[in-house]
């Protein structure tokens, strides 16, 4: 026998799903079968495309067994007689003795670490967790106090046995198997006993796995007097539908046959938004049914995300670690690419270049964007859709050029002119007559945005602005520059105003000429240029960017993705000849009060667009001298 003991990190995990990480203990039993699902696909594709193992017989079935120890097909130690028990047992590829460890002795191939540090507030209660970590197999300590696993990999004589409490340590031995496969025994606690009649389990397997493609067959043992005696039958029957769901007719499924199959291949707890079911014919033969969920999938914004889409070929199982099925920015949709075309033994080299796989992506791109935008019909729905997966479109709108316009279409952006969201085209509806932009203004929230300096022109010429805060828009909305050939103008940069200029603002600007040199003088290590403002009314003083410069925010968002070498860009000052303080600061003679107001105009500008001045004390000394002075 070979002790071993599982990383610190583990341990971490296991009293985390044992004591307080999932509410639905009842899943153990969907983790367990879809884990005997993939050893069967794993089997069903190598009799198939591998030599070595055309030869194995393939029946492949999944059969769950409950009751006492005697009652039981597989035996027990007699230190366990009575013990109530449940197993889950096929005949697919099964482990040898360094994949048990491998399998077994390691959780969360995604990065432990992370996982834990990502178990915050109410993620500890989100029983989707499991499938996107790789613990699955783990949850069966939320009702057992100990697991056996007897397997025997397929072309292999011997089998192993792997043996724990959950508690620190796992055995693994050479056990004893007569075929190839898996058999997993839960010895259950008090409180996993529920779980112990076929009631249950059947109820469970409808629940969860009804469309596993294989036979899911439940065994227990029903009592019935015979004359003076009572004795125990055997009674063996399937329990699922085993059917590849996606091929059926449309017209012969129900929204419940939709709902089951989603959470069965995605283990949500919760129906999907929206499905998507396509059955193409033609010179490409292919089956797709998409889902959308109602909730973004935790690593939506990992770089080591977990791809959601699975491709089958002729209904055999081929990967579902393939990233290139749909656009990295569609990587929260679930669901089955299944193809009558492409060959069984296909590489994953050859499917990143296959032409008919690139015909079903795009295909596929197309009607998953066409359904998401009859979302619209229900504006609560598509909002709530936007809230999870707004995000992700506009990474769409800056990724993929062919279906650019169709995603600026579902694009929404709060307004100054609206409750709620907007789109494109609903501003473009109501845009003044002789109005020839959209205009919009980013930063880091909306209550900031939406007090700031640089809307106060467009406010007294109202003219509706969109209010972007996400900070992707700093990168996406520039990149595209124009919806439907109107010029998309951001006031965050000091030409947005440009078309709007007066003689008499041109006037103005000669007239303070003067004192916005001597500004400059002062402030010409932290600024690019001083000039007078059009666009403030209220304000003495705001900050924009240079029309080809980085604005601030970008410059951060850049830094943040580890854009080290980033150059600092200074901003342009303006100033509001209009305002008292700076027609005041026009007939200052003092060079001292001069230059502390000249930096606070400027300090102020910054932290209205939430930056924080560079030398905090001396701007604090700087607001002290100025109040006492003013007292």
């Amino acid at each position: 026998m070979s002790k071993k003991k599982f990383k610190t990190e583990v341990n971490q995990l296991l009293h985390l799903i044992i004591h307080s990480l999932y509410s639905h203990p009842e899943i153990f039993l969907r983790e367990l079968i879809s884990n005997a699902s993939d050893a069967l696909d794993t089997l069903k594709y190598l009799t198939l495309t591998d030599d070595s193992f055309k030869n194995i017989e393939f029946d492949p079935r999944i059969d769950v067994t409950f009751g006492d120890e005697e009652q039981r097909i597989v035996t027990l130690s007699q230190t366990d007689k009575k013990k109530k028990v449940i197993t889950v047992a096929d005949n697919g590829i099964g482990m040898n003795e360094a994949d048990l460890e491998k399998n077994l002795g390691t959780i969360a191939r995604s990065g432990t670490r992370d996982f834990l540090k990502s178990l915050t507030g109410d993620a500890k209660k989100d029983s989707n967790l499991i499938g996107q970590f790789g613990v699955g197999f783990y949850s069966s300590f939320m009702v057992a106090e100990r697991v056996e696993v007897v397997s025997k990999k397929a072309g292999e004589e011997q089998a192993f046995k792997w043996i724990s409490d959950g508690k620190g340590n796992f055995d693994i031995e050479e056990g004893v198997r007569s075929r190839n496969g898996t058999t997993v025994t839960l010895y259950l606690t008090e409180s996993g006993e529920e779980f112990a009649n076929h009631f249950t389990i059947e109820a469970i397997v409808k629940k969860y796995s009804n469309h596993i493609s294989f036979p899911i067959f439940l065994n227990y043992y029903e009592e019935k007097t015979e004359g003076a005696k009572t004795v125990k039958e055997k009674k063996e029957r399937q329990v699922n539908a085993a059917s590849a769901m996606w091929k059926l007719p449309k017209s012969e499924l129900k929204e419940e046959d939709y709902n089951d199959f989603y959470r069965s291949i995605t283990h949500d707890t919760e129906d999907p938004l929206h499905s998507i079911h396509t059955q193409a014919e033609g010179k490409i033969e292919y089956t797709t049914l998409f889902f959308i969920p109602k909730k973004a999938p935790i690593d939506l914004y990992w770089a080591d995300y977990q791809p959601g889409v699975k491709l089958y070929i002729k209904r055999v199982f081929i990967t579902d670690d393939e990233k290139e099925l749909l656009p990295r920015y569609l990587r929260f949709i679930r669901g089955v690419i299944d193809s009558e075309d492409l060959p069984l033994n296909i590489s994953r080299e050859m499917l990143q270049k296959n032409s008919i796989l690139t015909k079903i992506r795009n295909d596929s791109v197309k009607k998953i964007l066409s359904e998401v935008a009859s979302l619209k019909k229900d504006r609560e729905q598509y909002n709530s859709f936007y809230e999870e997966f707004g995000r992700p479109l506009k990474e769409g709108v800056y990724q993929d050029l062919n279906n650019q316009e169709t995603l600026l279409e579902l694009l929404q952006f709060k307004s100054t002119k609206s409750e709620g969201y907007t789109s494109f085209s609903e501003y473009k509806e109501r845009m003044k007559k002789d109005q020839k932009v959209i205009y919009y203004i980013t930063g880091e929230n909306e209550k900031t945005l939406r007090s700031s300096p640089l809307l106060e022109a467009w406010q007294k010429r109202d003219i509706e602005v969109l209010i972007m805060d996400d900070d992707i828009d700093e990168i996406v909305i520039p990149a595209v520059g124009k919806y439907k050939e109107i010029e998309l103008k951001s006031l965050n940069r000091s030409d947005a105003l440009d078309d709007m200029k007066s003689q008499a603002d041109k006037e103005q600007e000669k007239k303070i000429a003067p004192l916005v040199k001597r500004i400059k003088e002062i402030l010409k290590d932290e600024v690019k240029d001083v000039r007078a403002s059009t666009r403030l009314s209220d304000s003495p003083s705001c900050i924009v960017a240079d029309e080809k410069d980085p604005t601030i925010q970008l410059q951060h968002i850049l830094k943040s993705m580890g854009q080290m070498e980033v150059p600092e860009v200074k901003p342009i000052l303006e100033i509001n000849p209009s305002h008292k303080i700076v027609k005041k600061l026009e007939k200052t003679e003092d060079k001292a009060l001069f230059e502390d107001i000249a930096r606070l105009l400027f300090e102020q500008a910054l932290l209205m667009e939430g930056v924080q001045p560079k030398d905090t004390p001396s701007f604090v000394q700087r607001l002290n001298r100025t109040l006492e002075r003013s007292l």
